[in-house]
């Protein structure tokens, strides 16, 4: 229980490291006063442009990615079976230190970008689906929370193919418990859409771009 705690603690610190914050420093633009005022890469796209809103997007991915390394080259030394069990809750800190960042009155991003650094830790061959996914309901509808909705939908189901077929780098008797960690970290990202569900549902959620006819 202590390394899943240490884990959690090392990502919820890696979490911190706000790309779209910094690039505000940097930019002297406060991401938080434009569009949504929210910290993830759909809004430093529309804050900053598309190549730091990309820049975004790689550094809250990578976060994550580097929280799940270090986890597991720190604690799975103990116990290789469990290696990417503690990586995995190394994800779930970076999400959450991503989301709720103490220093900005926890008040952060939604946490897609940070998951997308998880699927590419965990496997190459996971991110094809998701990525066709996300591009296709985009390029559909024009909204970003309706892709991101349909991934965090998409990555457990993933999971737990995966797992169910040895694909995963982790002893079977953690399995059960990456499945529910995976599921709930899913639903907190759905949760952190709220308001764009609530937005969704009333017909005037922001699109990333407009369609002929709207």
């Amino acid at each position: 229980m202590i390394y899943r705690l240490l884990s959690l603690l090392i990502g919820y610190v890696f979490g911190l490291f706000e790309t779209g914050f910094f690039i505000g420093k940097i930019k002297k633009r406060d991401i938080r006063e434009s569009g949504s005022g929210n910290l993830g890469s759909t809004n430093a796209l529309r804050t900053y442009g598309k190549l730091l809103g990309f820049f975004t997007l790689l550094g809250d991915a990578f976060r994550c990615f580097f929280a799940m390394l270090l986890c597991m080259k720190i604690f799975g030394a103990s116990d290789s079976g469990a290696a990417y069990l503690y990586g995995i809750y190394g994800a779930v800190g970076a999400v959450i230190g991503h989301d709720f960042p103490f220093f900005l009155k926890f008040k952060g991003g939604k946490g897609v970008a940070c998951m997308s650094g998880m699927i590419l830790f965990t496997s190459l061959a996971m991110v094809p689906v998701p990525l066709f996914a996300f591009v296709i309901v985009v390029a559909l509808t024009g909204y970003v929370s309706l892709a991101s909705i349909t991934v965090m939908v998409i990555i457990p189901a993933q999971f737990i193919i995966f797992g169910s077929q040895g694909w995963l780098n982790v002893a079977g008797v953690h399995l059960p418990e990456i499945y529910v960690v995976v599921i709930l970290l899913a639903l907190l990202t759905i949760f952190q859409h709220r308001g764009n569900i609530r937005r969704l549902l009333a017909g005037n959620e922001n699109m990333i771009f407009r369609r002929k006819g709207k």
